[in-house]
């Protein structure tokens, strides 16, 4: 493994001009549009496919960079572009992920290539963890998977919600209890294969941001999968519970599916944070320059150009954090003090700092939808709810650090 560097090297710096290219030409132009219809821009991942960027491989290379920097530069020029059309298109790693911690080598190599299926015939994924009930308490979880041994077969009922992708996916990542005496311990995830009878698509959601990727309620009605479809087989679920119905006796703490794979993602959810920060900082530095009032740019005024370095330091803090912990995940190291949650806390905080600041500077024109800043801003506000509110965050920050059950 490497040493620590700052610095991008020469293919990293090629592939984030060639995805900032993309961003440029391809998804800003869109932005807006897709905002307001509240559709899944699927010309726009077709376009990411025809090039590679919506792709198994593409995001099998970046995940598997050794500086840990792909993914993390990656979701943050995407993000750059537009946050909602960026997580249409990145939408479906999350689903990837949890096939990629949990799944065997044959799960791996079945269900991934069909997450985004390719450039003639564009799928997405959803990864279906939350429900009405259960969000950030994911031992309220109530879906349930019981295994009908004579078939060989597990049947799941229940509701998910919030599932990006949820109801239009090919295929389906669902967490679902299968010992409900162990809490979050006894959750298992699922594969539903496409067409599979039972699951359909609930309540789907108008959002205040993010509006251009499709979030739904998952309605699962007796829906049937055969055992193969159990991310990592029966046997290692059985000897997990064992070990969980042991651990739970003797007050050993065991971490379940559904956090493994909120996890891994959260770094490249501060990377997402990140690129919006910037996107709106760039807006509010280009108008601090030309716009003058009182005969001369607003940039010359301290009120303004303080809010601008305080954005910008901002930014670069949340960059830095969110590629340490980029890192140390590549290099196998333990987040010992939670450095993945304040990676995705510290980016989601400043995103919504940011954008607003931004807003601000612009003034009445921040205000308007004639200006980007005002869908980031919207777009912004989710980073400090989804997959795992700052209060969440903060949570399992101090637990970590003092090894207490803070409540």
């Amino acid at each position: 493994m490497g040493e620590v560097t700052f610095e991008l090297n020469d293919d990293q710096k090629q592939v984030r001009d060639w995805i900032h290219g993309f961003a440029v030409d391809v998804m800003r132009p869109a932005a807006a549009e897709w905002d307001e219809r509240e559709e899944t821009p699927w010309p726009v991942i077709q376009e990411a496919a025809k090039i590679g960027l919506y792709s198994l491989d593409f995001y099998a290379q970046q995940y598997f960079d050794p500086t840990g920097l792909g993914i993390a530069m990656t979701m943050e020029e995407l993000f750059w572009g537009d946050a909602g059309i960026g997580l249409s298109i990145v939408g479906t790693g999350l689903a990837a992920v949890g096939v990629l911690a949990n799944g065997t080598e044959e799960q791996i190599g079945t269900w991934i290539p069909q997450m985004y299926g390719d450039a003639s015939d564009v799928q997405v994924a959803a990864f279906c963890s939350s429900e009405p009930d259960a969000g950030s308490d994911v031992s309220a979880m109530r879906t349930r998977a019981v295994y009908d041994g004579a078939r060989d077969e597990w049947v799941l009922n229940g509701t998910k919600t919030w599932a990006t992708n949820g109801g239009i996916a090919n295929v389906h990542v669902v967490v679902a209890v299968v010992d409900p005496d162990l809490g979050s311990k006894g959750h298992a995830s699922f594969i539903i294969p496409p067409a599979t009878p039972g699951l359909s698509q609930g309540q789907k959601f108008k959002k205040h941001g993010i509006r251009a990727s499709h979030t739904a309620e998952v309605v699962l009605e007796d829906v049937r999968v055969p055992g193969h479809c159990l991310l990592g087989g029966k046997e290692k679920l059985d000897e997990r519970l064992a070990r969980a119905r042991e651990r739970a006796r003797s007050g050993e703490r065991v971490k379940n599916a559904a956090m493994a794979t909120f996890e891994a993602s959260r770094p490249a959810v501060g990377a997402q944070a990140v690129g919006i920060a910037r996107a709106a900082y760039e807006v509010a530095l280009d108008y601090a320059k030309t716009r003058v009032q009182f005969g001369r740019p607003i940039i010359d005024n301290q009120g303004v150009a303080f809010q601008l370095a305080d954005m910008r330091t901002r930014i670069d803090a949340a960059r830095l954090l969110v590629w340490r912990a980029s890192w140390m995940a590549v290099a196998g190291k333990p987040f010992a003090s939670a450095e993945g949650s304040m990676s995705k806390l510290f980016a989601g905080e400043t995103a919504k700092d940011v954008t607003a600041r931004a807003m601000q500077i612009l003034g009445g024109n921040g205000f308007t939808r004639e200006y980007p800043v005002e869908r980031m801003h919207r777009d912004a506000a989710i980073y400090t709810i989804f997959e795992g509110t700052s209060e969440i965050q903060r949570l399992v920050i101090a637990r970590t650090l003092s090894g207490m059950p803070i409540r």
